[in-house]
């Protein structure tokens, strides 16, 4: 490696990209191209911002090739396919933008490797709506946070320390005083333990049977007959306790996971968790949170908003944008053929790896990925906020944060071979 392309620097307020809350405070140290995070990095972003990158070269079918004869085969490789599929989709908006216009000119499908989560969210709000709120209200207005079926920390380390227990808030001047509720099981409650040591309260219910549970707290909110009489002793304390809190705070949030209700027809119990915070508005001030859209998840979503019209699961093919949120998932379009080309793209986390599958696989991937097959094109990329800059939208969809270089990469970016592929189609 050579150091004089890597001076060494201190890089203040970075933000991370390696989680949806793009945590924008890091600081983190460059010495001859190796990085070290000094300040504010949990253990997501130590993993992948210390990650050396091995030095390797594209490949053709396993063996070594130039960038210029990788990119000249991919290009190939799609005019020849009827029907391609472009997956995985972990890169940043500008990457995402040149996705979609490949897609466009090659009649391709378009999904995200987290978009089955995604889609969950995205149903319920095409069918009744939901009333959102933003990860900056949290901070500084709520006094009451409910989690549904997730703790947050598991996906999103940092979470209560920058949202719930954060030292200074505008309008909450004691964020030490708030009451922490979790609605599920296996969940990791000791961050929902205050400054001071309240204890938050925890309903233990299946993720599956949170919309029951839900439901039945809606329709006592309510004022409804409920038949109770099923209810044991501590379920009944626990809904009324819970109902207490909902309607005497001052600005709650419930807060759920998306890609961690991994059970069927999820969507109805995020639809129960929206329906009953729409109720409970009309008497005091309340918020929904989803938390998801790693891997550029959020941003996924949002470009194919602009560009198509249609959140991710787009087809192309027809001359014209066609969404269909579960015909054209990638589980799905695989398992039915319906694809003759992959194009896996995956430019954050080395873990994320492209579906077995019978038809050329395209994998532009980070360095140190290590698929469980040999694509027929491999070329590896720089990631955005650590080798080039470029823009991402956190997971609340309302702010998208410019990413910072960090490190000098001999890599291309996603989009710099995209736009190569597509001049060449």
């Amino acid at each position: 490696m050579n150091s004089a392309k890597h001076p060494d620097k201190i890089h203040k307020e970075v933000p991370c990209p390696f989680c949806c809350l793009l945590c924008d405070d890091l600081v983190i140290q460059n010495r001859a191209g190796i990085l070290k995070v000094r300040e504010n990095g949990c253990s997501r972003a130590i993993a992948h911002y210390e990650q050396v990158q091995p030095e390797i070269q594209p490949t053709i079918k396993g063996k070594v090739v130039t960038l210029k004869d990788a990119i000249l085969h991919i290009s190939n490789i799609l005019k020849s396919s009827q029907h391609p599929l472009f997956s995985g989709l972990g890169t940043d908006v500008g990457g995402l933008r040149s996705t979609l216009q490949l897609a466009d000119k090659t009649g391709a499908i378009v999904d995200h490797m987290h978009s089955t989560g995604l889609t969950r969210n995205m149903l319920v709000l095409q069918d009744l709506g939901w009333m959102m709120t933003t990860l900056t209200e949290i901070k500084n207005h709520a006094d009451l946070i409910v989690f549904a079926g997730t703790d947050a920390v598991s996906g999103y380390p940092r979470f209560f320390e920058r949202f719930i227990w954060n030292k200074n808030a505008l309008f909450n001047k004691n964020t030490g005083g708030r009451k922490v509720f979790y609605i599920g099981e296996n969940l990791d409650t000791r961050p929902g333990i205050s400054p001071d040591g309240q204890q938050p309260v925890t309903v233990q219910c299946k993720h599956e049977d949170i919309g029951e549970f839900i439901a039945i707290l809606h329709a006592t909110l309510a004022g409804d007959k409920v038949n109770l009489e099923n209810l044991s002793g501590k379920r009944l304390k626990e809904l009324k306790l819970l109902a207490y809190h909902l309607t005497n705070a001052r600005y709650g949030v419930l807060v759920w996971a998306p890609g961690e209700m991994d059970f069927p027809h999820a969507e109805l119990t995020i639809q129960a968790l929206c329906e009953m915070v729409k109720f409970i508005n009309r008497s005091t001030r309340f918020g929904c949170l989803s938390l998801g859209g790693n891997d550029g998840g959020v941003s996924a979503v949002n470009v194919s908003t602009w560009q198509s019209g249609y959140p991710l699961r787009v087809n192309f093919n027809n001359g014209y944008p066609e969404y269909d949120p579960s015909r054209f998932s990638t589980d799905n379009v695989l398992k039915n053929n319906e694809a003759d080309a992959l194009v896996w793209i995956s430019s954050f986390d080395t873990n994320t790896r492209p579906p077995k599958a019978d038809i050329p696989v395209i994998l532009l991937a980070t360095p140190a990925t290590e698929p469980d097959f040999t694509p027929d094109v491999f070329i590896p990329v720089c990631t955005p906020g650590v080798d080039h800059a470029g823009y991402l939208f956190r997971t609340d969809s309302v702010v998208s944060l410019p990413l910072k270089q960090v490190r000098v990469s001999g890599y291309p970016s996603v989009k710099h071979i995209l736009d190569c592929v597509s001049g060449l189609i």
